[in-house]
Protein backbone atom coordinates (compact mmCIF):
# COMPACT_ATOMS: atom_id res chain seq x y z
CA UNK A 1 0.00 0.00 0.00
CA UNK A 2 1.77 2.87 -1.21
CA UNK A 3 0.97 6.90 -2.53
CA UNK A 4 3.22 9.33 -3.90
CA UNK A 5 2.93 12.62 -2.23
CA UNK A 6 4.52 15.67 -3.53
CA UNK A 7 4.98 19.82 -2.99
CA UNK A 8 5.63 22.19 -4.89
CA UNK A 9 5.79 26.66 -4.59
CA UNK A 10 4.44 26.53 -8.37
CA UNK A 11 5.56 30.45 -8.11
CA UNK A 12 2.33 32.88 -8.81
CA UNK A 13 -0.58 30.99 -10.27
CA UNK A 14 -2.40 34.47 -10.30
CA UNK A 15 -5.02 35.13 -12.38
CA UNK A 16 -4.31 39.23 -11.93
CA UNK A 17 -2.71 42.02 -13.02
CA UNK A 18 -0.19 43.84 -10.71
CA UNK A 19 -0.01 47.52 -12.21
CA UNK A 20 1.47 48.86 -8.63
CA UNK A 21 5.05 48.97 -10.84
CA UNK A 22 3.53 52.04 -12.87
CA UNK A 23 3.78 54.23 -9.82
CA UNK A 24 6.19 51.85 -7.38
CA UNK A 25 9.95 51.36 -9.68
CA UNK A 26 10.52 48.61 -7.08
CA UNK A 27 7.51 46.52 -8.27
CA UNK A 28 8.27 47.19 -12.05
CA UNK A 29 9.11 43.95 -13.77
CA UNK A 30 12.94 44.26 -15.23
CA UNK A 31 11.90 44.48 -19.06
CA UNK A 32 9.14 47.37 -18.19
CA UNK A 33 12.13 49.32 -17.02
CA UNK A 34 13.77 49.17 -20.17
CA UNK A 35 10.76 51.65 -21.72
CA UNK A 36 9.68 54.99 -21.08
CA UNK A 37 6.44 54.80 -20.79
CA UNK A 38 4.80 58.14 -20.59
CA UNK A 39 1.04 56.68 -19.26
CA UNK A 40 -1.22 54.77 -16.70
CA UNK A 41 -3.00 52.86 -19.72
CA UNK A 42 -0.07 52.71 -22.04
CA UNK A 43 1.42 51.24 -19.04
CA UNK A 44 -1.57 49.05 -18.35
CA UNK A 45 -1.65 47.30 -22.21
CA UNK A 46 2.06 47.03 -21.88
CA UNK A 47 2.38 44.96 -18.58
CA UNK A 48 -0.91 42.93 -19.60
CA UNK A 49 1.13 41.63 -23.09
CA UNK A 50 4.45 40.80 -20.92
CA UNK A 51 2.49 38.96 -18.60
CA UNK A 52 0.30 36.69 -20.85
CA UNK A 53 3.20 36.23 -23.00
CA UNK A 54 5.32 34.78 -20.63
CA UNK A 55 2.75 33.08 -18.63
CA UNK A 56 2.31 30.25 -20.94
CA UNK A 57 5.69 29.14 -21.12
CA UNK A 58 5.60 29.14 -17.62
CA UNK A 59 2.50 27.15 -16.98
CA UNK A 60 4.09 24.62 -19.67
CA UNK A 61 7.30 24.28 -17.40
CA UNK A 62 5.54 24.46 -14.42
CA UNK A 63 2.78 21.15 -15.99
CA UNK A 64 6.23 19.44 -16.91
CA UNK A 65 7.33 19.57 -13.25
CA UNK A 66 4.39 18.33 -11.86
CA UNK A 67 4.30 15.97 -14.66
CA UNK A 68 7.75 14.43 -13.57
CA UNK A 69 7.03 14.33 -9.92
CA UNK A 70 4.06 12.00 -10.89
CA UNK A 71 2.37 12.49 -7.53
CA UNK A 72 -0.84 11.01 -6.36
CA UNK A 73 -1.44 13.79 -3.78
CA UNK A 74 0.07 16.90 -4.32
CA UNK A 75 0.48 19.67 -1.71
CA UNK A 76 0.94 23.28 -3.94
CA UNK A 77 1.64 26.59 -2.78
CA UNK A 78 1.19 30.00 -4.13
CA UNK A 79 -2.19 29.63 -5.49
CA UNK A 80 -4.53 32.53 -6.42
CA UNK A 81 -7.78 30.82 -6.13
CA UNK A 82 -10.03 27.80 -7.28
CA UNK A 83 -10.86 28.98 -10.90
CA UNK A 84 -7.08 29.62 -11.09
CA UNK A 85 -6.40 26.11 -9.95
CA UNK A 86 -9.32 24.76 -12.26
CA UNK A 87 -7.79 26.86 -15.59
CA UNK A 88 -3.91 25.36 -15.17
CA UNK A 89 -5.14 21.66 -14.50
CA UNK A 90 -7.82 21.40 -17.27
CA UNK A 91 -5.44 24.28 -20.06
CA UNK A 92 -1.87 22.36 -19.10
CA UNK A 93 -1.83 20.29 -16.87
CA UNK A 94 -3.83 18.07 -18.64
CA UNK A 95 -2.16 17.86 -21.53
CA UNK A 96 0.46 16.82 -19.47
CA UNK A 97 -0.95 13.49 -17.07
CA UNK A 98 -4.26 13.14 -18.88
CA UNK A 99 -7.35 12.66 -16.21
CA UNK A 100 -5.14 12.80 -13.14
CA UNK A 101 -6.00 15.60 -10.64
CA UNK A 102 -9.79 15.38 -10.49
CA UNK A 103 -10.10 16.26 -6.82
CA UNK A 104 -8.58 20.45 -6.02
CA UNK A 105 -9.19 21.40 -2.63
CA UNK A 106 -8.08 25.03 -1.43
CA UNK A 107 -9.50 27.40 0.92
CA UNK A 108 -8.72 31.29 0.66
CA UNK A 109 -6.21 31.98 3.55
CA UNK A 110 -4.53 35.44 4.90
CA UNK A 111 -2.04 36.01 2.74
CA UNK A 112 -2.29 39.91 1.54
CA UNK A 113 -1.49 38.91 -2.08
CA UNK A 114 -3.96 36.39 -2.09
CA UNK A 115 -2.49 33.45 -2.66
CA UNK A 116 -3.39 30.11 -1.08
CA UNK A 117 -2.16 26.72 -0.77
CA UNK A 118 -4.13 23.92 -2.28
CA UNK A 119 -4.26 20.21 -2.77
CA UNK A 120 -4.82 18.06 -6.14
CA UNK A 121 -5.57 14.21 -5.75
CA UNK A 122 -5.85 11.32 -7.83
CA UNK A 123 -9.20 9.65 -7.35
CA UNK A 124 -6.88 6.24 -7.02
CA UNK A 125 -3.45 5.74 -6.62
CA UNK A 126 -1.17 3.80 -9.14
CA UNK A 127 -1.93 0.68 -7.49
CA UNK A 128 -5.79 1.37 -7.96
CA UNK A 129 -6.04 2.34 -4.04
CA UNK A 130 -9.04 4.81 -3.51
CA UNK A 131 -7.61 7.96 -2.04
CA UNK A 132 -10.56 9.60 -0.50
CA UNK A 133 -11.12 12.57 1.64
CA UNK A 134 -12.86 12.54 4.80
CA UNK A 135 -12.72 15.92 6.56
CA UNK A 136 -10.91 19.44 5.68
CA UNK A 137 -9.98 22.37 8.15
CA UNK A 138 -8.84 25.58 7.74
CA UNK A 139 -6.84 27.10 10.78
CA UNK A 140 -6.16 30.59 9.16
CA UNK A 141 -8.09 32.06 12.03
CA UNK A 142 -6.02 30.82 14.95
CA UNK A 143 -3.96 34.00 16.38
CA UNK A 144 -1.02 33.86 18.82
CA UNK A 145 -3.48 34.05 21.60
CA UNK A 146 -5.30 31.27 20.74
CA UNK A 147 -2.43 28.90 21.16
CA UNK A 148 -0.48 30.81 24.03
CA UNK A 149 2.09 31.73 21.42
CA UNK A 150 2.96 35.72 22.01
CA UNK A 151 6.43 35.96 23.19
CA UNK A 152 8.98 38.94 23.38
CA UNK A 153 10.48 37.88 19.93
CA UNK A 154 7.29 38.55 18.32
CA UNK A 155 6.43 42.07 20.07
CA UNK A 156 8.38 43.79 17.99
CA UNK A 157 6.28 42.78 14.67
CA UNK A 158 2.68 41.90 15.76
CA UNK A 159 -0.12 41.22 17.96
CA UNK A 160 -1.07 38.89 20.59
CA UNK A 161 -4.54 38.51 18.59
CA UNK A 162 -2.76 38.38 14.82
CA UNK A 163 -3.42 35.63 13.06
CA UNK A 164 -0.69 33.24 13.30
CA UNK A 165 -0.47 31.89 10.00
CA UNK A 166 0.55 34.31 7.35
CA UNK A 167 -1.36 31.45 4.58
CA UNK A 168 -2.76 28.80 6.50
CA UNK A 169 -2.41 25.65 7.94
CA UNK A 170 -4.70 23.21 5.58
CA UNK A 171 -5.71 20.02 7.33
CA UNK A 172 -6.87 17.62 5.40
CA UNK A 173 -8.25 13.64 6.82
CA UNK A 174 -7.42 11.20 4.15
CA UNK A 175 -8.11 7.68 3.93
CA UNK A 176 -5.67 5.74 1.29
CA UNK A 177 -6.97 2.42 0.21
CA UNK A 178 -8.56 2.53 3.85
CA UNK A 179 -5.78 3.15 5.77
CA UNK A 180 -5.41 7.23 7.61
CA UNK A 181 -3.33 9.46 6.18
CA UNK A 182 -3.32 13.45 7.53
CA UNK A 183 -1.45 16.41 5.74
CA UNK A 184 -0.55 19.32 7.04
CA UNK A 185 -0.26 21.92 3.91
CA UNK A 186 1.66 24.88 4.81
CA UNK A 187 3.44 28.30 3.59
CA UNK A 188 5.49 29.87 6.28
CA UNK A 189 6.17 33.65 6.11
CA UNK A 190 8.81 34.85 4.13
CA UNK A 191 12.21 35.99 4.45
CA UNK A 192 12.10 39.75 3.10
CA UNK A 193 13.21 40.83 0.24
CA UNK A 194 16.54 39.50 -1.19
CA UNK A 195 17.09 43.36 -1.66
CA UNK A 196 16.50 45.04 1.56
CA UNK A 197 19.86 45.59 3.80
CA UNK A 198 20.24 43.18 6.44
CA UNK A 199 19.72 39.50 7.11
CA UNK A 200 15.44 39.12 6.76
CA UNK A 201 15.69 35.21 7.51
CA UNK A 202 16.46 36.23 10.78
CA UNK A 203 14.35 39.16 11.35
CA UNK A 204 11.45 36.89 10.35
CA UNK A 205 12.26 33.83 12.13
CA UNK A 206 10.06 34.76 15.42
CA UNK A 207 6.92 34.67 12.95
CA UNK A 208 8.04 31.53 11.18
CA UNK A 209 9.25 30.02 14.47
CA UNK A 210 5.86 30.84 15.60
CA UNK A 211 3.91 28.88 12.82
CA UNK A 212 5.77 25.77 13.03
CA UNK A 213 4.81 25.81 16.34
CA UNK A 214 1.07 26.64 15.83
CA UNK A 215 1.88 23.33 13.34
CA UNK A 216 2.93 21.08 16.19
CA UNK A 217 0.36 22.47 18.70
CA UNK A 218 -2.19 21.62 16.23
CA UNK A 219 -1.14 18.13 15.66
CA UNK A 220 -0.33 17.30 19.12
CA UNK A 221 -3.93 18.89 20.08
CA UNK A 222 -5.87 16.40 17.64
CA UNK A 223 -3.74 13.12 18.46
CA UNK A 224 -2.32 14.21 22.11
CA UNK A 225 1.33 14.86 22.65
CA UNK A 226 2.02 11.29 23.37
CA UNK A 227 0.37 9.78 20.93
CA UNK A 228 1.22 11.94 17.82
CA UNK A 229 4.41 10.57 16.85
CA UNK A 230 2.51 6.88 16.58
CA UNK A 231 0.34 8.37 13.71
CA UNK A 232 0.71 8.64 10.47
CA UNK A 233 0.78 12.92 9.54
CA UNK A 234 2.92 14.40 7.09
CA UNK A 235 3.36 17.85 7.22
CA UNK A 236 4.11 19.82 3.33
CA UNK A 237 4.81 23.09 1.85
CA UNK A 238 7.59 25.97 1.27
CA UNK A 239 8.60 26.54 4.73
CA UNK A 240 10.78 29.54 4.21
CA UNK A 241 13.78 28.53 6.40
CA UNK A 242 16.61 26.11 6.13
CA UNK A 243 18.98 24.41 8.52
CA UNK A 244 21.69 23.98 6.29
CA UNK A 245 22.40 25.38 2.81
CA UNK A 246 25.51 24.96 0.37
CA UNK A 247 27.34 28.21 -0.20
CA UNK A 248 28.24 28.89 -3.67
CA UNK A 249 31.62 30.64 -4.34
CA UNK A 250 32.79 31.37 -8.05
CA UNK A 251 31.43 31.80 -11.67
CA UNK A 252 30.03 30.48 -14.68
CA UNK A 253 33.54 31.26 -16.12
CA UNK A 254 35.81 30.42 -13.42
CA UNK A 255 33.97 27.55 -12.23
CA UNK A 256 32.09 27.18 -8.96
CA UNK A 257 32.91 25.99 -5.69
CA UNK A 258 30.06 24.25 -3.10
CA UNK A 259 30.60 24.24 0.65
CA UNK A 260 28.15 22.81 3.07
CA UNK A 261 27.75 24.57 5.96
CA UNK A 262 24.53 23.95 9.38
CA UNK A 263 22.64 27.09 10.59
CA UNK A 264 22.81 27.76 14.39
CA UNK A 265 19.46 28.05 14.96
CA UNK A 266 15.83 27.32 12.45
CA UNK A 267 12.67 27.81 12.49
CA UNK A 268 12.69 24.49 11.46
CA UNK A 269 14.09 23.48 14.54
CA UNK A 270 10.37 23.15 16.39
CA UNK A 271 9.80 20.13 14.24
CA UNK A 272 13.36 18.36 14.27
CA UNK A 273 14.70 18.83 17.60
CA UNK A 274 13.41 16.79 19.87
CA UNK A 275 12.20 13.95 16.78
CA UNK A 276 8.82 15.33 16.86
CA UNK A 277 8.87 15.34 13.06
CA UNK A 278 11.63 13.94 10.29
CA UNK A 279 12.95 15.45 7.20
CA UNK A 280 13.45 12.54 4.82
CA UNK A 281 15.17 14.73 2.63
CA UNK A 282 18.54 14.53 4.71
CA UNK A 283 18.94 11.01 3.82
CA UNK A 284 20.26 12.48 0.47
CA UNK A 285 23.57 13.74 0.05
CA UNK A 286 24.56 16.94 1.98
CA UNK A 287 24.98 18.64 -1.68
CA UNK A 288 22.03 17.25 -2.74
CA UNK A 289 18.73 18.47 -0.72
CA UNK A 290 18.21 21.21 -1.97
CA UNK A 291 15.27 23.05 -3.91
CA UNK A 292 15.77 26.63 -4.42
CA UNK A 293 18.74 28.86 -5.82
CA UNK A 294 18.86 32.12 -3.77
CA UNK A 295 21.02 34.92 -4.87
CA UNK A 296 21.73 38.20 -4.18
CA UNK A 297 24.43 39.26 -6.67
CA UNK A 298 27.44 37.21 -7.24
CA UNK A 299 29.05 37.70 -3.91
CA UNK A 300 26.12 36.11 -2.07
CA UNK A 301 24.91 32.43 -3.35
CA UNK A 302 23.80 29.25 -1.98
CA UNK A 303 21.19 26.40 -2.62
CA UNK A 304 19.21 25.47 -0.29
CA UNK A 305 16.04 23.40 0.88
CA UNK A 306 13.12 25.69 1.71
CA UNK A 307 10.39 22.84 0.65
CA UNK A 308 9.50 19.75 2.95
CA UNK A 309 7.67 16.72 3.58
CA UNK A 310 7.64 16.41 7.64
CA UNK A 311 6.95 12.87 8.59
CA UNK A 312 5.67 11.52 11.56
CA UNK A 313 8.04 9.12 13.45
CA UNK A 314 5.56 6.03 12.65
CA UNK A 315 5.66 7.01 8.96
CA UNK A 316 9.45 7.69 8.85
CA UNK A 317 9.93 4.41 10.33
CA UNK A 318 8.03 2.72 7.89
CA UNK A 319 9.49 4.30 5.34
CA UNK A 320 13.32 3.67 6.68
CA UNK A 321 14.71 3.32 3.22
CA UNK A 322 12.76 5.77 0.90
CA UNK A 323 15.01 8.44 -0.41
CA UNK A 324 12.33 11.53 -1.99
CA UNK A 325 12.85 12.65 -4.96
CA UNK A 326 13.43 16.01 -6.03
CA UNK A 327 12.78 17.86 -9.64
CA UNK A 328 14.97 20.00 -10.80
CA UNK A 329 14.10 20.16 -14.66
CA UNK A 330 12.32 23.36 -14.16
CA UNK A 331 15.18 25.01 -12.73
CA UNK A 332 16.64 28.31 -14.99
CA UNK A 333 20.22 28.00 -16.37
CA UNK A 334 21.30 30.63 -14.18
CA UNK A 335 21.34 27.54 -11.27
CA UNK A 336 24.68 26.39 -10.54
CA UNK A 337 24.53 22.66 -10.05
CA UNK A 338 26.61 20.85 -8.14
CA UNK A 339 29.23 18.43 -9.97
CA UNK A 340 26.88 14.97 -10.78
CA UNK A 341 23.39 16.71 -10.12
CA UNK A 342 23.16 18.13 -13.98
CA UNK A 343 19.79 17.43 -15.45
CA UNK A 344 18.01 17.84 -18.71
CA UNK A 345 16.75 21.22 -18.78
CA UNK A 346 12.71 21.30 -19.63
CA UNK A 347 12.36 22.60 -23.41
CA UNK A 348 12.42 26.44 -23.46
CA UNK A 349 13.81 26.96 -20.10
CA UNK A 350 15.93 30.06 -19.88
CA UNK A 351 18.57 31.62 -18.49
CA UNK A 352 16.69 33.56 -15.79
CA UNK A 353 12.65 32.18 -17.40
CA UNK A 354 10.90 31.04 -18.15
CA UNK A 355 11.21 28.14 -15.72
CA UNK A 356 8.79 26.08 -13.84
CA UNK A 357 9.39 27.82 -10.38
CA UNK A 358 11.97 28.93 -8.37
CA UNK A 359 11.36 26.02 -6.52
CA UNK A 360 11.34 22.55 -7.27
CA UNK A 361 8.94 19.92 -6.23
CA UNK A 362 10.27 17.44 -3.91
CA UNK A 363 8.25 14.07 -4.11
CA UNK A 364 8.20 10.36 -2.32
CA UNK A 365 6.64 7.50 -2.05
CA UNK A 366 5.29 6.53 1.00
CA UNK A 367 4.64 2.81 2.83
CA UNK A 368 1.06 3.39 5.07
Amino acid sequence: MTVRLATFNIENLITRFDFSGFRNQLRRDRVMRLYDVGSKDAYEQMEQARVVASTDDTRQLSALAIADADADILCLQEVDNMPALHAFEYGYLFRMVGHGYMQKYLVEGNDSRGIDVAVLMREKTRHGQPIELVDIRSNAMLTYADLNLFNDALAETVKPHDKVFKRDCLELDLKIGGRPLTLYVVHFKSMGNAREPGDGRISTMAVRSAEAAAVRRIIEDRFGASHAAKKNFAICGDMNDYQEKVIVTGSRRLGYRFDHVREDMSALDVFSADGFAVNPVGRRAELDRWTLYHARGPEEQHLCQLDYIWLSPALAARNATAVPEIVRGGQPYRTPFPPGQEVERFPRIGWDRPKASDHCPVVMELSL
